[in-house]
């Protein structure tokens, strides 16, 4: 999308940041929508963070590691933050963050309760727009928090929606635009639209502060000395920061004033309401929550000097009325001459039209408008999703001297304490619910990403494998909750996919591929001494980011005793073999020194598959059911070796072995003599592992070498289960557990207790890893994805020779590629609407389809209920999900997912 030539506006601000000509990532949407709760703000002794700084402490409380606000913009290391505040009139509280219900008080989990959309960004932030639907009616905080803590599993969430503040459209649409003249020239448009039958009040408060790294008694390279932001004569403030340097925000009067009124205070703790302790300033965090909703005169400071001000607007919006506010926030050594007038506008302008071609060149020949805006959400959605996140754990356990909750830190994360340091614009899975990294979910991230921002994609695929993030025994980290917690090792994959879409015109970028093999080799190493507890090529790894799709939490201690040996683990692991084998071929074609360790990848793929298809209790395929299942293998006293004991549960876990395929041209291995050599032995002196080799002769059409762990047999027998519309095949993609487990769950008993898996398509049904997450029925994108470029790959390989019942039993026979098509397009049906303007994932929200000012906004959730399509989980995480923008070119190109040719 970025490479065309000659390049579009866009395209050459990339090209300058990637050069380092000019530094267009300075400033973009980096500021996350919540901060407290987090891991990071957790002082607790008991490690309960969402209890330890909850949501009713965040407008008092100071920020150690991090900043919140709403539809906000802050530097790439997080000092100087941009962001709105609201009040309606009738809110008990300043609205300055996005306000959701904790993992204790959602009947599944942590939710956000609010109604917000990212409607567009360019990669370097050059424009980027979102809006806030914000209620006229109090905000039913309280209503929000005791409905859903009534409500069971088994019940729907209650929603912002369902507590009426949107009837008669009582609300404000508050779009926040910002468009870059520069680096550090960010030109600001608050527009505000009164959707209601009357005019209504609204406090519009533009609030500019500095990161609080001043107040917690330690000093340091992450400590600054104190800023300051004060007035700068009519309408304008200035922000003073030792590394930053000196800006200015300039904000537009009111029509009948003469200049817009400023609020100061200090972005400090209010320790005197909090924790009954003497504030360290009269003027704290909350001054302008009681400046305007407790009318206290005396909270700011008359002096208007602080580190945190806001331009202060009181407006009555007339009904069915818009109004637009103007701010520009600069470098004071870059200061335009008129901070606005006609020049604002132009550039606002240019901006939008350079975002519109960014977009339409490759889309907008081939989408029809309803996708082309799909796309373009998706992509703002991943593009707003990049966050700044600063963790260095060990101050984290040191603590901070001036902290009243500085002591006994519960021992979280301790064995990565020496060397986590985290300092860094991150693209995260949500800004909310997610405001934390998650490794396998940044894998898939980053192949839409590669079509936006290449450099970036591959900037923090290597992030995460550099010294400061990387366990010096190998491990990457998974999340701030758990960082030994074991991901899906995706990260080769995403290098290897990243590799090739990256490339300009055939150009591909093989220090890139280096950097990141040598630290996937350590990767590697680090899974095959951990994770294979006795050396037979058989994998466990824990819960590996499926949550509850187990029996029980597959991360803890069987309750059976003894040791669980995955399919999916195992499988994962052929996969990892299959992708370094692919990625040391290319490297080896221009440094033959990488045919080596190429042969140890291909033989250690071969003995995999081998470990895996071995029958009869040796291995996890179950010849009876024709499908691949998790094992038990019993401890038994005086026994080396226990009895495996199947886990016959049809869910994805026995799909992961179909996505381990890899295809070798015979011309590429020719031109790699020492490998052609080496494997040649490997076949003609183990022939019990080199059955698990399929090789069509060139009188079959060509001559390739596919290797998979299912045999052509074996894999006609998983695809007659992945395409059955009673098992897997759902309308909006593959669900992530068999369909006959809804009136036919798996039971597992032992010592008198009983396990369950059941099917349920939508929200989980326990509690199980948070409740906020289901993997034991709906259609998640990521996996999906995975099976679907899979599917293309087997296609490669047989082509038209195989073709399958799709769906099973309907005498309908397709090629495999057909069928990846066919399945790419029920998943982006989710988002397409029909006649009436429904699209599945609206569920009964029906605004979305009948309202104009609804039913062009789009919300890509963690993932979709498996009958209805209905978006569950998370409302905005567009990170994976964004993945249906590859699915969209697909579709309509005739692109391949996987890029493997």
């Amino acid at each position: 999308m970025a490479t065309d030539d000659p390049p579009d506006a866009e395209s050459r601000r990339l090209a300058e940041e990637a050069r380092r000509e000019q530094n267009w990532k300075r400033w973009g949407p980096y500021l996350s929508e919540r901060q407290w709760g987090t891991v990071r703000e957790d002082y607790s002794q008991d490690g309960s963070s969402w209890e330890s700084f909850p949501h009713e402490h965040a407008r008092a409380r100071a920020y150690r590691w991090g900043e919140d606000g709403l539809l906000g913009i802050c530097d790439r290391q997080g000092r100087l933050c941009f962001a709105l505040a609201l009040w309606n009139g009738r809110d008990p509280i300043l609205k300055e963050r996005l306000f959701g219900l904790t993992n204790t008080q959602g009947n599944h989990g942590e939710d956000v309760k609010e109604y917000y959309f990212y409607l567009d960004s360019t990669p370097t932030h050059s424009y980027v727009k979102a809006l806030y639907k914000y209620p006229q009616r109090a905000f039913p905080y309280e209503q929000l928090v005791e409905e859903n803590r009534r409500r069971g599993p088994e019940e729907p969430e209650y929603e912002l929606m369902d507590a009426g503040v949107f009837e008669e459209n009582r609300y404000f649409d508050i779009f926040a635009e910002y468009a870059k003249g520069g680096p550090n020239d960010i030109l600001i448009r608050i527009t505000v639209a009164n959707r209601g039958p009357e005019a209504a009040p609204l406090h519009l408060l533009p609030t500019l502060w500095f990161k609080n790294s001043w107040s917690w008694g330690r000093e340091g390279e992450s400590y600054w000395p104190k800023p300051q932001i004060k007035a700068n004569g009519p309408g304008e403030i200035v922000a003073e920061h030792a590394t930053l340097g000196i800006f200015r925000l300039a904000a537009e009067p009111l029509p009948g004033q003469s200049e817009a009124q400023f609020l100061f205070t200090e972005n400090e703790t209010n320790f005197e309401q909090l924790f009954g302790q003497p504030n360290h300033s009269p003027y704290v965090k909350d001054a302008f929550h009681r400046y305007v909703v407790d009318a206290d005169a005396h909270a700011v400071n008359p002096e208007v000097v602080g580190t945190k001000a806001a331009a202060c607007y009181p407006l009555t919006i007339p009904a069915g009325e818009t109004l637009s506010l103007r701010l520009r926030l600069f470098l004071e050594d870059e200061a335009p001459p008129e901070p606005f007038g006609e020049t604002f506008e132009r550039i606002f302008a240019q901006r939008i039209q350079e975002a519109d071609s960014f977009y339409n060149k490759t889309a907008a020949d081939l989408l029809p408008p309803e996708e082309l805006r799909v796309m373009r959400q998706a992509c703002a959605g991943l593009l707003w999703s990049k966050q700044f996140y600063h963790l260095g754990l060990a101050d984290w356990f040191v603590g901070d001297p001036t902290h009243p909750h500085s002591d006994g830190r519960y021992p979280r994360n301790r064995d990565w304490k020496q060397h986590l340091y985290n300092r860094d614009v991150i693209s995260m899975p949500d800004k909310w619910e997610y405001p934390w990294y998650a490794t396998w979910d940044l894998a898939f991230h980053m192949i839409p990403m590669a079509k936006l921002d290449p450099d970036f994609a591959k900037e923090q695929l290597l992030l995460f494998m550099r010294e400061w993030y990387m366990h010096p025994n190998g491990a990457l980290p998974a999340y701030e909750f758990g960082l030994s917690d074991v991901n899906p090792p995706m990260h080769a994959w995403a290098c290897w996919r990243v590799y090739k879409l990256s490339a300009p015109k055939g150009e591909r970028d093989h220090r890139f591929l280096a950097r990141a093999f040598h630290k996937l080799l350590l990767n590697f190493t680090w899974w095959v001494n951990r994770k294979d507890a006795d050396g037979r090529n058989i994998f466990g790894g824990g819960f590996l980011g499926l949550d509850n799709i187990g029996i029980f939490d597959r991360s803890q201690p069987l309750p059976t005793g003894g040791k669980l040996e995955q399919a999916d683990a195992t499988a994962w692991m052929a996969f990892y073999s299959g992708t370094m084998l692919s990625m040391a071929l290319e490297l080896a074609s221009v440094d033959p020194a990488y045919e080596d360790i190429a042969s140890k990848f291909f033989e250690h793929f071969v003995a995999i598959a081998d470990a895996m298809n071995q029958v009869g209790g040796s291995g996890l395929w179950d010849e009876q059911d024709g499908f691949y299942y998790d094992q038990i293998r019993l401890c038994e006293c005086a026994e080396a070796e226990g009895k495996p004991v199947p886990l016959k549960v049809r869910s994805l876990v026995g799909l992961i072995p179909l996505v381990a395929v890899e295809i070798l041209d015979q011309p590429i291995i020719e031109r790699l003599p020492g490998f052609a050599r080496r494997m040649r032995w490997f076949i003609e002196n183990r022939p019990e592992l080199a059955r698990q080799i399929t090789c069509l002769r060139p009188e079959d059409g060509h001559n390739r070498m596919l290797l998979a762990i299912p045999s052509r047999e074996r894999l006609e027998r998983i695809l007659g289960y992945l395409l059955d519309e009673n098992e897997f095949l759902s309308p909006y993609g593959i669900r992530s557990l068999s369909r006959i487990h809804k009136d036919r769950p798996y039971t597992f008993r032992v010592d008198g207790e009983e396990y369950k898996v059941e099917y349920v398509p939508g929200e989980s049904n326990t509690r199980q890893f948070g409740g906020n997450s289901n993997w034991r029925g709906p259609v998640w994108f990521p996996v999906n994805y995975l099976l679907i470029e899979a599917l293309e790959r087997y296609h490669h390989f047989y082509g038209d020779s195989l073709q399958v019942e799709f769906p099973t039993g309907s005498g309908r026979k397709l090629n495999l590629l057909e069928v990846a098509r066919q399945l790419s397009s029920r998943l982006v049906h989710i988002f397409t609407p029909d006649a009436s303007g429904y699209c599945p994932w609206h569920g009964k929200t029906q605004c979305f389809a009948t309202d104009p000012h609804w039913q062009d906004l789009t919300l890509f959730h963690e993932y979709f209920h498996g009958e209805t399509g209905r978006g569950v989980g998370a409302s905005h995480q567009t990170g994976w999900t964004a993945l249906v923008a590859r699915f969209l070119f697909g579709t309509h190109a005739g692109i391949v997912l996987s890029s493997a040719k």
